[in-house]
């Protein structure tokens, strides 16, 4: 029997065997840089490396142990629980929207493996280069996990392409940081979100990657306490002016899933899910997990705060049209005015916290 890429022990392992199937269709998609698309990055490793966890071994230790443990091998790929899919049959607007929630889900994940193992390949810190293992280890089997359903589509993603061909943003060690955290954080969020909404609904899963997300968050909620425990090790990251890059990353984060779920209305009817009524759900969350190291939350109570993310959405509706009409002048006002909307939103107080004193946290949603 073939090897699946959910049962490989390293990313390595997991990106040969999905690189060995033939089909890369969506991979021109996954190859575009936006600022609403999933990017990959790069870093200084050498900053990373020097990171010392041992002040932090209380937490460190059994989040260590658990990921070690590795509970999820052999989980994401079909089983007897795995609908058949009518592909053919799926409304067209359906399909669009769902192909590209898959293909921009493969590529954010593939993402982080690429990081990841990059940092497990260029470092000497054991704790460190174990750690970068195993968490590209799980977002490699979620890439070839999405990476099946694409296929069953008729469309896939290269994913060995991407890692040689892709564009890499350069982040300083403190952006990966509050960036990666948001990331798994609000992954788990939204997944988890989702798989609450259709265990109570089960008549909207229209597709069977749902039944899966349960696990799916609980790898995202781990390596989002991994990147937790990381900044404790530096109070420096989370006080000073660097309380101001942790509004502004909260605030793109947010800003940016708002804006990207709003593309996607057949989607969200088809899973019988609100998109306002979401993203305030998975605001909320985001926000009560980050409590464990952020010493702000963003005051999303505040409406102001979802007016102005409001007003940004139909900004970028309107920017879209002018870049389809290629209308330069129509282009640059609402990027201007987009610019704009965002500041007015890093101008609303955020709400203070105190950081407790233990950090690690556990799945309670």
């Amino acid at each position: 029997m073939n090897k699946h890429s959910a049962d490989a022990t390293t990313a390595e392992e997991a990106i040969a065997i999905q690189s060995a199937l033939d089909s890369d269709m969506a991979t021109e998609v996954a190859m575009q840089d936006t600022l609403l698309t999933p990017r990959f990055y790069t870093t200084d490793f050498d900053e990373l490396d020097a990171i010392d966890v041992s002040q932090i071994s209380e937490e460190w230790e059994p989040l260590m142990e658990r990921m070690r443990s590795d509970p999820n091998k052999g989980h994401f790929k079909k089983n007897e629980d795995w609908d058949k899919v009518d592909w053919e049959g799926m409304e067209p607007k359906l399909k669009k929207e769902f192909i590209d929630f898959l293909i921009s889900s493969c590529t954010a994940e593939f993402s982080g493996c690429v990081l990841y193992k990059e940092m497990k390949r260029r470092g000497s810190n054991e704790d460190i280069t174990q750690l970068f293992q195993l968490m590209a280890r799980d977002e490699a089997r979620h890439a070839g996990f999405i990476n099946d359903a694409l296929r069953e589509a008729g469309v896939a993603v290269n994913l060995g392409f991407l890692t040689q061909k892709k564009k890499y943003t350069y982040f300083r060690p403190k952006f990966i940081y509050y960036a990666t955290y948001l990331s798994e954080k609000i992954g788990y969020a939204r997944y988890i979100t989702i798989y609450r909404h259709l265990e109570k609904n089960p008549q909207y899963r229209f597709h069977p990657i749902f039944k899966w997300f349960q696990e799916w968050c609980n790898d995202e909620f781990a390596h989002g306490e991994a990147f937790a425990l990381l900044m404790k090790t530096d109070p420096k990251l989370t006080a000073g002016i660097n309380v101001f890059w942790i509004k502004f990353f909260l605030t793109a984060v947010y800003a940016t899933m708002y804006i990207r779920d709003h593309q996607r209305p057949a989607f969200h009817k088809a899973l019988g899910v609100d998109p306002d009524w979401y993203a305030e759900e998975v605001f909320t969350k985001t926000s009560e997990l980050t409590k464990q190291i952020f010493p702000i939350t963003l005051d999303i109570d505040n409406p102001k705060w979802f007016a102005k993310v409001k007003k940004l959405q139909k900004v970028n509706v309107q920017l879209a049209d002018a870049k389809k009409n290629k209308n330069r002048f129509k282009q640059l006002w609402f990027s201007s005015r987009a610019a704009f909307i965002f500041l007015s939103l890093l101008a609303i107080p955020a709400k203070s916290n105190k950081v407790p004193n233990i950090t690690s946290m556990e799945p309670a949603y």
